[in-house]
Order: structure tokens, then C-alpha cells, then sequence
């Protein structure tokens, strides 16, 4: 209540705050022993809606969306996970692990949400504190996941992801023994899709680059060397095919959506690319009806549904 008297008429809206407190007594009573998971299952509302597994891998990839949307440069990260992963267990001869490898993919970082946006958003590296915070949100993931009882097996794969057959991953610190190939797959997608992408402290790798590193992981005894040869094989370096672009975007557009989904301003698309603020501003809205949306928020989910984060996409 303290908390709540403290931010209103700043980020609450004084009459809300004032609202709730008026009746705060009687919404957070038995707050302690309340299960929110089994509370809010509770509340749904009639019809109960029920999720089969055709729907499932929609259902993860929003959520997957969702949080990445957290960070601007996080968007399109989890779905880019999932689909390099999942290809990797089809390019080594594992399908069975195809459905668990994939929702575990669109939901390995779930756990992002439960470690402060100033710890990921930190330009520079992290304290020992931060860093264990930030390391524990495969835990995070896990247990979620873990309450579902039909996401057993995907729990597991998204605790594991940050997990290394040396035993110096976390954040359980298992070993080679410990971890099954899809499990190694996952981390290792994971792995690479984090060099090739920006972050606040650094720029992208080249994937030759990004791909050179994880050869030396696998030397070192970091990663498994079969994984690491399935991704790089499934991320497709030099096909020298090119997708096309959806809702005939040029070139040009897909660049401007690129910055626009990273949560440039018009001027700092402007100034990436050598243009007029005016010019910028014109691209920006013809983007805008070529999608069919009218917020940086709808841009960046259709370019994250799209593949259109990449520079190659």
C-alpha cells in the first residue's frame, strides 16, 4: 500500500490508486497462501477454453512473441530458436523431438520476465548480483512450464538451455551425461542465434564468424559437436536463396521495418540510412499500409511472424 500511495498520479492513476485502496483489505486477504497459477485457473470464465495440440505451437509462438517484445532487440529471438532447432533435430534423424524441441524453443526465455528489465537493458557487463539474477531465468522458464502437466518434457529442454556438456553452463551446471541431443540442440540454436543477434553492449556477428565460435566451443568440450554441425547445417550459410517479401515490400521498406521494429525513432531511421527525417517518416507510413497496422508494436510482430529481423531476410 505503501508502494501504491507512493506512484499515484505518477505511473497510477490516482483515482485507481485510491479505488484499491479503498478495498485493499479485502483483495489481498489470504494474499500469502494463495496459489495465483491455480487462482487464475479458477477465475477463467465459462466456456472453459481448451487448447489441442494443433493449436499449441500458435499458443507458444505468441507467447514466445510476447516476451520478446520485452526488448527491442530480443524480437523475433525465440522464434528463430525454435525454427533452427527444429530443423537441426530433423537434419540429425530425431522427429520424435521435432513438437518438444519446437514449443521449447518459442519458450525457452519465458523466464526473461522474471528478472529486471534494468539488469537486460544494462549497456555495460553485469555485476556478480546481476549476473545471477539474470542466470537463473532457465529456472524461471522451467518452473512455469512445469506447471502444466502436458509441457513435462518442454520444461525440462527450456530449463537446460543455457546448460553446457562441460558442466560450466546453468543453472544447474549439468554435465555431457546429464543433457539429451535435443536438449544439446536447443542450447546450441540458442547459442548462435544470441551472436548473430545485437544486443545492448555489442553489434551482431557475421554467422561465418558466429559459426567459427561455436567450432571452438565444441573443441573446448563446451558444446556437442554433432549439434553444433546439425544447426550450422540448418541455418542455411551460402544457399544464396532469398526469400520472398511479404505484402511486396522493397527492399528499402524492409529496412525501414527492420529499424522501426528495433523501436527507432524517424529521425534515427532517418539518420541510419542517409535520408530526410521527411523521407523516413513517408517510408515509415508506407510500411504501415502495406502491413496493414498502425503501431511500432504491430510493425514489430509482423516482422518477428515474417523472418524479417535478420539482415538477410
Amino acid at each position: 500500500m505503501a508502494q501504491v500511495r507512493k506512484r499515484a498520479g505518477t505511473d497510477l492513476d490516482p483515482t485507481l490508486a485510491e479505488a484499491f485502496a479503498d478495498c485493499a483489505a479485502t483483495l489481498v486477504r489470504d494474499v500469502d497462501e494463495l496459489d495465483a497459477y491455480e487462482a487464475a485457473l479458477a477465475a477463467e470464465p465459462d466456456p472453459v477454453r481448451l487448447v489441442d495440440p494443433v493449436q499449441l505451437e500458435a499458443v507458444a509462438r505468441t507467447f514466445g512473441h510476447l516476451e520478446d517484445l520485452k526488448r527491442p532487440w530480443l524480437q523475433g529471438h525465440s522464434a528463430a530458436v525454435a525454427d533452427l532447432a527444429t530443423a537441426s533435430v530433423q537434419h540429425l534423424g530425431l522427429p520424435g523431438a521435432g513438437e518438444d524441441v519446437l514449443l521449447a524453443g518459442h519458450l525457452h526465455d519465458l523466464g526473461r520476465v522474471a528478472v529486471s528489465s534494468r539488469i537486460w537493458d544494462k549497456p555495460g557487463p553485469l555485476s556478480v548480483s546481476e549476473r545471477e539474477q539474470a542466470q537463473l531465468h532457465p529456472y524461471h522458464s522451467e518452473r512455469v512450464l512445469a506447471r502444466v502437466p502436458a509441457l513435462a518434457e518442454v520444461a525440462t529442454l527450456a530449463g537446460q538451455h543455457h546448460e553446457r556438456s562441460d558442466g560450466t553452463g546453468y543453472h544447474r551446471g549439468a554435465t555431457a551425461a546429464q543433457l539429451s541431443m535435443p536438449s544439446r540442440v536447443l542450447a546450441t540454436a540458442d547459442a548462435f542465434r544470441n551472436l548473430v543477434e545485437d544486443r545492448p553492449y555489442r553489434d551482431g556477428l557475421p554467422a561465418e564468424e558466429a559459426a567459427t565460435r561455436l567450432r571452438t566451443e565444441v573443441r573446448t568440450g563446451r558444446l556437442d559437436g554433432d549439434a553444433v554441425a546439425a544447426v550450422l547445417a540448418s541455418a542455411g550459410q551460402g544457399s544464396g536463396v532469398r526469400r520472398s517479401r511479404p505484402a511486396d515490400l522493397t527492399s528499402r521498406q524492409v529496412e525501414v521495418l527492420r529499424l522501426v521494429a528495433r523501436g527507432l525513432s524517424n529521425r534515427q531511421v532517418a539518420d541510419r540510412l542517409v535520408i530526410s527525417t521527411r523521407t523516413a517518416e513517408h517510408h515509415v507510413q508506407d510500411v504501415y499500409t502495406k502491413i496493414g497496422v498502425s503501431t511500432r508494436a504491430g510493425a514489430a510482430l509482423f516482422a518477428m511472424e515474417h523472418g524479417l529481423l535478420d539482415e538477410d531476410g
